[in-house]
């Protein structure tokens, strides 16, 4: 494995089912060059049996990105990074923290974390196929598995087989009785528990997740000794503060303006996807939030939404769209 920099991981955009596909990473990308981004997680079955192209192609300019994968099986692991590996990512991430009843029944997620022997196995096995960073992304306990020791002891099983980033929600799972939602509001958030973490694991990569929502709490949170954050919905849902990482979390300028971004959606779209249209629709959600606290916010948002608008417009529906608001 390469050797790692700390800098890497200092910002990051989490994985999120159903959101941060490729359209929507291209988007993010055009917004900050710094952040790490992740892919949704894809799991082994998936990429075994599905179709590998869809799931795993990316644009260049995407770069430095990550898949994440979801399985228990270190075989079946090690196959999709071979495959993956022709797709040129970044870094390979294993989900340890989804708790959703459906991953649980495929036995990966955040119950691995019961498993910790498990999990160093595939850790390993992942590792003797690429040379690109293997990483986890865990919780800090799974229902009444709570205290530290229990995390602790979980990571340093990892870290025994090589695994040397770290991203540590900190939230507990739980897999009994709450929904995914439920799971990301009602645990209690506890940071000093990824802190603790970095302070037994010193020459590890530890990143915070979890409820992370503007730029100066992420300065915080780094600046308390964690070596980055991992931040979810508020860069998914306020896009337009990714503007702000390059400068203010990694000191070196990215300029750019609403429309600069609008235009370079509908220039991909226009030369990756002339005739899909649910590239458009995909690509209309994840830009909804580019307007967020604009007057004609809620205007874009409805022509955004409107059928008309992809049968008129086509794959000019977003500089469409945004000239019918805010003119050229």
């Amino acid at each position: 494995m390469t050797t790692l920099n700390p800098e890497d991981w200092r910002y990051s955009v989490a994985p999120m089912l159903d959101w941060t596909d490729r359209h929507c990473r291209y988007f993010h990308r055009l917004l900050t060059a710094k952040t790490r981004l992740y892919t949704e997680m894809v799991t082994t079955g998936a990429i075994q049996y599905g179709d590998r192209d869809r799931l795993l192609a990316f644009d260049k300019a995407e770069h430095p990105v990550a898949l994440q994968l979801g399985g228990s099986d270190p075989a079946a692991l090690a196959d999709c990074v071979k495959v993956a590996e022709t797709y040129g990512y970044d870094e390979y991430n294993l989900n340890c923290g989804c708790p959703s009843e459906r991953v649980q029944k495929g036995s990966f997620g955040a119950c691995l974390m019961l498993e910790p022997k498990t999990v160093a196995d595939c850790v390993r096995a992942m590792m003797d196929v690429t040379d690109k960073p293997v990483t986890v992304k865990h919780r800090i306990g799974v229902d009444d598995r709570n205290d530290y020791g229990f995390v602790r002891d979980f990571v340093g099983e990892v870290y025994d087989a090589g695994c040397r980033v770290f991203i540590v929600h900190t939230r507990s799972a739980w897999l009994k009785g709450l929904s995914p939602r439920e799971n990301r509001e009602i645990p209690p958030l506890k940071r000093e528990v990824a802190l603790q973490l970095k302070k037994d694991f010193p020459d590890c990569i530890m990143v915070t997740n979890g409820r992370i929502e503007t730029i100066d709490e992420a300065r915080e949170v780094i600046d308390s000794g964690m070596d980055g954050v991992m931040v979810g919905r508020a860069a998914y849902q306020t896009p337009w503060m990714l503007t702000r990482v390059d400068e203010e979390i990694y000191g070196v300028e990215h300029e750019t303006t609403r429309i600069d971004v609008v235009r370079a959606m509908t220039a991909y779209l226009n030369e990756h996807f002339p005739e899909d249209i649910q590239a458009w629709r995909a690509t209309a959600r994840h830009v909804n939030g580019l307007t967020l606290g604009l007057p004609g916010a809620r205007r874009w948002r409805q022509l955004l939404s409107d059928p008309a608008s992809f049968k008129n417009w086509g794959p000019d529906v977003l500089l469409k769209a945004w000239t019918s608001v805010y003119g050229e």
